[in-house]
């Protein structure tokens, strides 16, 4: 799972726009990929902490995805503030010009 679906769920991540509307939508997403991981239904009646039990027994600690969403957000936000350039002026909003 961590070599395919994460890779894929977190492809650009950095620029996404971290509402609370999405941030609702990883973490039921996230559920549904650990279950079917474990190959576990809605119909076995296992509570969300008991399938992150189960998944830390299979793959060991981890962290869930909306904190590696934020940390690789912090990341880059880090990079583009020690760069200069274009990116950095449009990011803090330093763009010279006139209207």
């Amino acid at each position: 799972m961590r070599s395919l679906v994460i890779s894929i769920f977190l492809y650009a991540c950095e620029s996404w726009t971290r509402t609370a509307d999405t941030q609702r939508r990883i973490q039921p997403m996230e559920m549904r990929r650990l279950r079917k991981f474990l190959g576990i239904t809605y119909r076995d009646h296992i509570s969300n902490e008991e399938v992150r039990n189960r998944t830390r027994q299979a793959i060991g600690p981890h962290e869930d995805l909306l904190t590696t969403v934020k940390r690789r957000k912090l990341k880059w936000y880090g990079h583009i503030t020690r760069s200069s350039g274009l990116v950095k002026a449009i990011l803090l909003g330093t763009v010279q010009g006139g209207t």
